[in-house]
């Protein structure tokens, strides 16, 4: 049903299932790219061999990188409500209960968070988490290897990869109001 003002109105549930699909099949689609890209970057002494289909740790930094941007877009509880009906449509995916998958979430969001802090600044937080869940310390140069940090080269350039895995709440809220579940 559409409002006055042109906006589809969605509960939370629907956001779920539009969000799942659409980012489960841009990381299926997407990580040949990233996994190419990454074995072929120059900043590595030794390729990285990241086989194009092993995706799943890719998938759990880019929804812990979602979950982190939602409450930026949403309030009042509607993130929560919204984060919650995500992980009850992921978890099954996963072979995980919503309370385990919701812990692992949680795990990749707080690795990405000790790798990035002080920032805040969510897409260097997923490319840190591609880079601490891949091992990709071992495949650079002595220096940075002894210092366990990323080239910071490919670091900028992995940051712009992953701002394609960032769902654009902006434009979907421009499209679609999400309202409490009409009860009957």
């Amino acid at each position: 049903m559409l409002t006055i003002f042109g906006r589809k109105k969605v509960t939370a549930e629907r956001v779920a299932h539009i969000f799942a699909h659409n980012i489960v099949e841009t990381v299926e689609n997407g990580f040949a790219e990233v996994a190419g890209f990454i074995n072929d970057s120059p900043e590595f002494v030794q390729s990285p061999r990241i086989d194009e289909n092993d995706y799943g740790k890719f998938l759990m930094i880019v929804l812990a990188g979602n979950y982190s941007y939602i409450s930026q877009y949403f309030n009042n509880g509607m993130d929560k409500q919204i984060v919650e009906s995500i992980t009850a449509k992921l978890a099954p995916a996963f072979d995980m209960t919503p309370t385990e998958f919701s812990m692992k979430v949680k795990e990749y969001k707080e690795v990405m968070s000790r790798a990035n802090h002080p920032s805040k600044n969510i897409v260097y937080a997923m490319s840190k988490g591609v880079f601490l869940k891949y091992n990709l310390v071992e495949c650079q140069e002595e220096y940075f290897k002894q210092m366990k940090t990323p080239n910071p080269i490919f670091l900028k350039n992995l940051d712009d990869l992953m701002k394609n895995f960032l769902w654009n709440w902006e434009a979907f809220n421009e499209k679609y109001k999400v309202v409490a579940p009409a009860f009957e």
